[in-house]
């Protein structure tokens, strides 16, 4: 092949109370990215579309290019030219992977035209390039779940583990994006550097619970679990009516709620999709009491990850 049109699928990180550890693909939204074989070295992207023009467009500073640019180095192709365009089909700063969605589309998109010298799980540490030139912290609960598909856990970075977990069919996922802005590095400079015992011992167990009620599965042990004492009292100040909407989700059916990733996103999980549905609109009419827009999607666990469209 010498081009290729592919779509990497948004994530919700964190999951609660799995800070860094935890994360799941949704089917929508995500991002869509062209990539062409090129005579000329390097990799060119030649326009990015919904980003109101924010993103770089030097493959160097861009979480796709970087991505790119890490794999060829690595199966020794640097000589090898792409050129690119992105479409951005989530909002940016949204706490929905915005950035992981494009690294992953990228280097898999990269591996598909160099006839897949690696296996999908292998481009995880590229991926994991793109989230550093974005956020400085090349973490992996965004990219992962946005590459392999799933529900995953994060066991160990160094050495890099990744584990799948299988989840319930009938586990549906809410995201309601607020129209504000949280910076990632923001969200995570506000972070404790140090917590305390009893919490550490409260989270673990939650960790723990929300593991075995996904495998089990068993809904009300993954009600009990979603439950974060560390991160989400902290940024939930970022986000306006965060009580308000959180409760009002709880009220109208769901397991549990709360921050998307690093925010002002926030999930709900639900056991259909009538109630999925339902909290969503919950959720939606909760920011809007104080007259904050948002968007609302509602999808199972994405199976898939990347997937090529043409």
């Amino acid at each position: 092949m010498e081009s290729i049109k592919v779509f990497a699928p948004a994530t919700v990180a964190n999951v609660a109370c799995g800070f860094d550890i935890f994360g799941f693909a949704v089917d929508n939204p995500g991002d869509e990215l062209i990539l062409k074989k090129s005579d000329r070295k390097g990799v060119r992207i030649n326009r990015i579309e919904g980003d109101e023009g924010r993103l770089p467009l030097a493959a160097e500073k861009n979480t796709a290019g970087i991505a790119i640019i890490k794999f060829l180095e690595f199966i020794g192709e640097d000589g090898q030219g792409f050129e690119m365009d992105l479409k951005k089909l989530m909002p940016l700063g949204s706490g929905l992977g915005s950035s992981a969605a494009s690294s992953v589309a990228g280097v898999f998109a990269a591996n598909e035209l160099m006839g897949r010298p690696l296996s999908q799980k292998d481009l995880l540490p590229f991926a994991m390039e793109g989230e550093r030139i974005a956020c400085g912290s090349a973490h992996a609960d965004n990219v992962g779940p946005s590459l392999m598909g799933g529900f995953v856990v994060i066991r160990s970075y160094e050495p890099l583990d990744i584990i799948q977990l299988k989840t319930p069919q009938e586990l549906y996922a809410t995201i309601v994006h607020p129209h504000i802005e949280v910076n990632t590095k923001d969200a995570r400079n506000i972070l404790k550097r140090e917590i305390s015992l009893k919490n550490t011992i409260t989270q673990m167990g939650n960790v723990a619970g929300l593991v075995a009620g996904l495998m089990l599965p068993d809904y009300d042990l993954i009600s009990r679990s979603l439950v974060d004492v560390i991160i989400e009292p902290i940024r939930s100040i970022l986000i306006p009516q965060f009580d308000d909407v959180k409760n009002a989700a709880l009220e109208n059916g769901a397991l549990g709620c709360s921050i998307s990733g690093s925010g002002p996103s926030m999930f709900a999980l639900s056991k259909d999709l009538f109630t999925a549905n339902r909290v969503g609109k919950a959720m939606q009419d909760g920011f809007a009491k104080v007259g904050i827009g948002s968007e609302c999607y509602v999808s199972g666990i994405n199976q898939a990850g990347p997937v090529v469209l043409g």
